[in-house]
């Protein structure tokens, strides 16, 4: 897709509204605050954007579905973000895996280094929405980890019965690690030193009554 000409734009922001559901979000951006300069949502549209920087000062956004200037939903928020010198970051994560050693490293480094106020989001701010707010409690905050998991909630429609509750499986890990151990590791020396991603994920199954709802019904990613 292409945002060149006015017929690329027209045919473009179809998709973003109608194929990649923007229609729903103009409604309900499922945005909600995660900590004082910190802000979890859905794809923003174009508008969305300009009004939580006016209202919030965002200066990074950080697009958790991951580079791909292919799609609509890329195009339009790369184009916002240029256009209002807000600092436009790709940073893929997953919502049916459990997260890579790599991926946990590199979203601490991320969060570490971008200037904030920041926003984060996937497309529909449920699932990878939740695990990048359960990380950003866990390493600016140091909130811990059972506390941290409450960004994982059906409140902000995540569910853990589907294929999304790997992440739920993920952070259920370590606590079970925490509590049966004497003199547990820390979270991120825990990830470093024990956590086995082959072992784990071979430990997980999903309701298939789950998945048909967040995949079929709910059409998540």
């Amino acid at each position: 897709m292409r945002i060149d000409q006015p017929w690329q734009r027209f045919v473009s922001w179809l998709h973003l509204h109608f194929v990649d559901h923007g229609i729903i979000r103009l409604a309900y951006n499922n945005f909600y605050q995660v900590l004082p300069g910190v802000f979890r949502s859905s794809q923003p549209s174009p508008s969305q954007i300009k009004r939580y920087q006016q209202e919030q000062g965002i200066k990074t956004i950080i697009n958790l579905r991951g580079h791909n200037d292919d799609m609509s939903f890329w195009l339009f928020e790369k184009e916002a973000c240029d256009q209002l010198g807000i600092t436009f970051i790709d940073h893929r994560l997953l919502s049916r895996d459990l997260p890579s050693k790599e991926a946990i490293r590199a979203t601490k480094a991320l969060l570490e280094s971008v200037e904030y106020p920041i926003l984060f989001h996937c497309k529909s701010g449920a699932d990878r929405a939740g695990l990048m707010a359960t990380l950003c409690r866990i390493f600016i905050e140091n909130t811990p980890v059972e506390t941290a998991i409450e960004e994982l909630d059906w409140y902000y429609g995540h569910f853990k019965f589907a294929k999304t509750g790997m992440i739920d499986f993920f952070f259920d890990a370590y606590l079970c690690y925490q509590r049966d151990t004497e003199n547990p590791l820390p979270f991120l020396q825990w990830v470093d030193e024990v956590y086995d991603y082959e072992a784990l994920s071979k430990q997980f199954h999903s309701n298939w009554w789950g998945n048909f709802i967040t995949d079929k019904l709910l059409h998540r990613e």
